[in-house]
């Protein structure tokens, strides 16, 4: 859980926290930092970086992986309630380019870089008329997000190239093989953000064989294939948390986009063989039982 919203003092009166933490900024925040050193208090990074982190600090901890279930996300999943993938989808004969991110927001910023990416996409989709954009998300900002028709629109983007989840489906849950399928779709996952703790949809989209773009900071860079493409950013201060984030920079988007079109898309078998070390038989085994 993000640490930082832990301000009760109950949490004084607990013998031994486990703590199993994400570190989503370049720098970690005071606040993290203070909860982190409390004597009650056992921190598990949850990935390579928050690790490094930690251990920059001088801070003792353990480490543990998120994990996923490579018996369901792996390559060529693409039955979604009988329909192909690219039935359900509208991607025949499309270069799809996929986005999974929640759209939960704090007043002006957003985690997730919704702005540059969908710039971005609008840019790349300007050379290439057959790229279509697949966003897994709430699109009206109701839990507290932006209002992505609005940052569409703002953004040029042709609305008959942009696809949402069904709003029932997304509500109550897509099943995990629906969406292993929607990634095994995708000719690339669009993942950059101002910063991950981990970030399972990269991991999710790597194990069906999906490329993914993200950031080359925080948690990400660790966190990728070789074949995978990392986009660079420029600092953002985080006033609330009195911390380093970094915002992605749209020409390195479109850059990326374009070596992913270059590439033709399609499955990777690199992709696919490094998410395998986050199954999570492996993480259970190697690092939750010790």
């Amino acid at each position: 859980y993000d640490v930082w919203v832990m301000t009760s003092d109950n949490y004084n009166k607990l013998t031994n926290i486990a703590s199993w933490v994400p570190v989503d900024h370049v720098t970690i925040p005071p606040k993290v930092e203070r909860w982190l050193r409390k004597d009650n208090v056992t921190p598990i990074a949850m990935a390579p970086n928050g690790s490094n982190e930690m251990s920059a600090k001088g801070i003792d901890h353990l480490y543990v992986p998120h994990s996923i279930d490579t018996k369901i996300y792996k390559p060529n999943s693409k039955d979604i309630n009988g329909k192909s993938a690219s039935e359900y989808l509208g991607s025949k004969d499309r270069f799809l380019v996929g986005m999974v991110a929640a759209n939960k927001a704090s007043g002006m910023t957003h985690r997730k870089a919704f702005g540059e990416n969908i710039l971005a996409f609008s840019l790349f989709q300007k050379k290439h008329p057959d790229a279509m954009l697949y966003i897994h998300t709430e699109p009206h900002g109701l839990t507290n997000g932006w209002n992505l028709f609005a940052l569409l629109d703002a953004c040029g983007v042709d609305k008959e190239s942009v696809v949402f989840p069904n709003p029932t489906d997304y509500r109550f849950g897509y099943e995990p093989k629906h969406l292993a399928s929607i990634y095994a779709e995708m000719d690339v996952l669009l993942a950059p953000s101002l910063g991950e703790g981990f970030g399972v949809p990269t991991m999710e989209a790597q194990a069906c064989g999906t490329r993914v773009i993200g950031s080359n900071w925080a948690a990400t860079p660790e966190l990728l294939s070789e074949d995978s493409w990392l986009v660079e950013g420029q600092p953002l201060w985080d006033s609330a948390q009195l911390a380093w984030w970094k915002t992605p920079i749209v020409p390195s988007i479109v850059s990326a986009l374009e070596e992913a079109y270059k590439s033709g898309g399609g499955h990777s078998e690199k992709s696919a063989q490094f998410a395998k070390q986050f199954d999570v038989e492996t993480v259970w085994n190697k690092h939750w039982i010790p």
